[in-house]
């Protein structure tokens, strides 16, 4: 959602493969610390599963439904980095136990449990209240089965723009105004290469133009529709059009010695953003909050956002209920409430986690927004704008795992020295390895 910190996404922290045998491990002395419970006095304790930062609990979402429902008590269990989180959910789901009465879903999962779990879950679209017309078409899609069963509510999606520190690009010779700087790049991924170009001829002592080489192949990927499947659900990343300009992309950034060689929501990546050593990072709806959160106060005045070169989505999430709940009917009332076109416009106001409701993105909270650490950049209005013309992607049931191995192989461009070819070699012989599992 991105507000998350969840963010999760394509960047690898911990491989698939092995955060399954980890938490197998663990499974069992932990099996049934997800679940909610009842109380005395018909109180109910509702669990939720989360990665990373939702931002319900920042912007107090969960105390407004408390206070509207007395008997209820609210505990979010987060995971830091979704990499660790799903593959525990996967093995969860297997025991039928341990499972969080609410359970955060990443979209680059959504697919796999669509298609092969989808029995383990609630259909969310027969909940009281819930009409998916209120929802961005393509998003409520993704969640759905071939048998028109939807397992998750959609919760935000991840336009993307670019954030950019004024101060650096200023010391670079290039402009700081968001409307000058947008132009730099508009309409083409290259062109954003192109300014990196510029930026590293005068870049000031200690600085690179972008955070990492891996991030900007993600932001360029997310602007196709059709990335690692075809329309037919066949696995094509190896020849993707979409696939191999974004990696060559990022190797000519790599090559031009414009990135931070930074692995995202690393250690390493969010004392950069306090320190301020990269100058640009792309940057999707959600990721606002957290560049304010890890920038601090002190680079309050330096931060601003521009549109991205193409209009492009970078993450977003689902809340499902499994059918394992031990508060099912409770779990389905919250899990509507947090996703109704209300409360995603409070969370944007409060995490600037854009919504997936097309009621919710007419409201004057979502439109007229903008953001007070970006320079009060207008967040509602450029946001809006990549959303209405975003490509609907195709996905497919191990994007994650393609993802989390061609962020892996770029980094070892970045930190180890390995040639662009030898690194594509090994991360196609890797994704292969992985799917033969």
């Amino acid at each position: 959602m991105h507000g998350r910190t969840r963010m999760a996404l394509l960047t690898p922290r911990l491989s698939a493969v092995t955060a399954v045998v980890l938490s197998a491990t663990l499974l069992a002395g932990c099996a049934d610390d997800g679940g909610g419970s009842s109380g005395k006095d018909g109180e109910v304790t509702l669990s939720v599963g989360v990665f990373g930062v939702f931002g319900y609990k920042q912007a107090g979402l969960y105390d407004a439904y408390e206070k509207l429902n007395p008997h209820i008590k609210i505990k979010e269990n987060s995971t830091e980095r979704n990499e660790d989180y799903y593959p525990a959910l996967l093995n969860r789901l297997s025991a039928n136990s341990g499972l969080a009465d609410i359970q955060a879903v990443e979209v680059n999962n959504i697919n796999e449990l669509a298609t092969i779990q989808a029995q383990k879950f609630v259909d969310m679209s027969k909940a009281e209240g819930v009409d998916g017309k209120d929802y961005l078409p393509w998003k409520w899609d993704q969640a759905k089965t071939e048998d028109d069963k939807v397992i998750g509510l959609g919760t935000d999606i991840g336009p993307m723009g670019i954030c950019y520190r004024k101060d650096l690009f200023d010391k670079a010779g290039l402009p700081t105004e968001r409307a000058e700087v947008g132009k730099l790049w508009e309409g083409d991924w290259s062109k954003y290469v192109d300014t990196g170009e510029d930026f590293m001829k005068e870049a000031p002592k200690g600085s690179s133009f972008t955070d990492s080489a891996a991030g900007l192949y993600n932001g360029a990927l997310s602007s196709y529709a059709k990335k690692n499947y075809d329309e037919n659900g066949e696995l094509i990343y190896k020849d993707s059009k979409a696939v191999k300009d974004s990696w060559d992309l990022a190797m000519r950034a790599v090559d031009g010695k414009m990135t931070g060689k930074l692995k995202q929501f690393d250690t390493a990546w969010d004392q950069g953003y306090a320190n301020g050593t990269f100058a640009s990072v792309i940057c999707p709806s959600w990721m606002l909050g957290y560049i304010k959160e890890k920038a601090g106060p002190k680079n309050a005045d330096q931060w601003d956002v521009a549109p991205a070169p193409k209009p492009a989505n970078w993450g977003g999430s689902f809340l499902t209920v499994p059918e394992a709940s031990k508060n099912k009917d409770e779990a389905i009332k919250l899990a509507a409430w947090l996703t109704a076109p209300e409360q995603q416009a409070k969370l944007f106001e409060k995490q600037a986690s854009f919504p997936s409701s097309t009621k919710a993105l007419e409201l004057p909270a979502v439109k007229s927004a903008k953001h007070e650490y970006f320079d009060n950049a207008p967040i509602g209005e450029i946001f809006s704008d990549a959303a209405k013309d975003m490509p609907t992607a195709i996905l497919g049931p191990k994007d994650q795992i393609i993802g989390e191995q061609i962020s892996n192989g770029i980094l070892s461009v970045e930190q180890q020295g390995k040639s662009p070819d030898s690194a594509w070699s090994a991360t196609t012989k890797k994704i292969d390895d992985v799917l033969d599992e």
